[in-house]
């Protein structure tokens, strides 16, 4: 027998703690690095206004809004009002979203159909948003239909044009496809254009989302006794930038919050992408 040793060398697994903190960086990296602007500009905001350089009552330093909206909180009144704004954003957005698919789809598959219509959806496109409300309010009086409706509206706008551009730029290779295994139209649409329209659709819905967040503001003055926009008013009316303020950075967070689970959507539908926002 030989009198030498082998040695054999085990790799080394990290530990459960190592693994944890490494992961927890990388998924927090964006909203640390996106956190930084915000948080040096409410650290000078703050100080210039503790230093006099900005009146109090044009514009409250950021501890005191944040005093208001712990107060409205203690008071209860805070989740109804976000609740209610929340509530009127999603069904107008999930209306709004469904109408531009159906549309959508048509005018843009169909060149008979994006003759007929697409012309007139421009036309409406082109009208401000406050240009609805009076409207809306002699159709469906104040209540929670008009809101809703006016919401949907500004969610369909975005999400229409990027369906039918989405539809009108994919590639005719994939459509020859569909026709050597004889699909229908029907089934074309669904199995070959949509899927290949769907970075555009999400694009899209993003848009939709963020025009949603600001028809609400809109919707939210035609005679609403809660919500976020009702906030705005209240604090014009009585004279309280910390309430205007306090609304506007709600509607801020809110919608960014909403934007970012879209986000996270379209990473994970559109990671089979060679993108070059799937290397980094």
């Amino acid at each position: 027998m030989s009198g030498r040793t082998e040695t054999i060398s085990v790799p080394v697994k990290k530990s459960k703690r190592e693994k944890r903190s490494k992961f927890s960086y990388k998924a927090n990296e964006r909203w640390i690095l996106g956190s930084l602007i915000p948080i040096i500009l409410l650290i000078i905001w703050e100080i210039a206004g503790r230093v006099g350089l900005i009146e109090a009552h044009l514009l409250p330093t950021p501890s005191k809004i944040f005093e208001e909206i712990v107060e409205m909180g203690k008071e209860g009144i805070l989740i109804d009002h976000i609740g209610i704004t929340l509530y009127r954003v999603v069904l107008g957005f999930f209306i709004g979203t469904i109408v531009a698919v159906v549309l959508g789809a048509i005018v843009g598959y169909f060149s008979l159909f994006e003759k007929l219509m697409d012309p007139l959806i421009q036309a409406f496109r082109a009208i401000p948003s406050l240009a609805w409300v009076p409207l809306f309010i002699l159709w469906m009086g104040i209540g929670e239909p008009s809101k809703v409706t006016l919401i949907a509206v500004g969610v369909f706008f975005p999400v229409y044009l990027n369906i039918v551009s989405g539809i009108q730029g994919v590639d005719r290779k994939l459509i020859e496809v569909g026709k050597i295994y004889k699909f229908s139209s029907v089934k074309t649409l669904r199995k070959i254009i949509l899927p290949a329209a769907l970075p555009s659709f999400l694009v899209g819905l993003r848009s939709g989302l963020g025009l949603g967040w600001m028809f609400v503001v809109a919707a939210e003055i035609m005679g609403a006794s809660k919500g976020l926009g009702y906030l705005l008013i209240l604090g014009q009316n009585t004279y309280s930038p910390e309430i205007v303020i306090a609304s506007i950075l709600l509607f801020a967070l809110i919608g960014k919050i909403t934007d970012s689970l879209l986000k996270l959507l379209e990473t994970k539908s559109l990671s089979w992408q060679d993108s070059l926002s799937n290397q980094r």
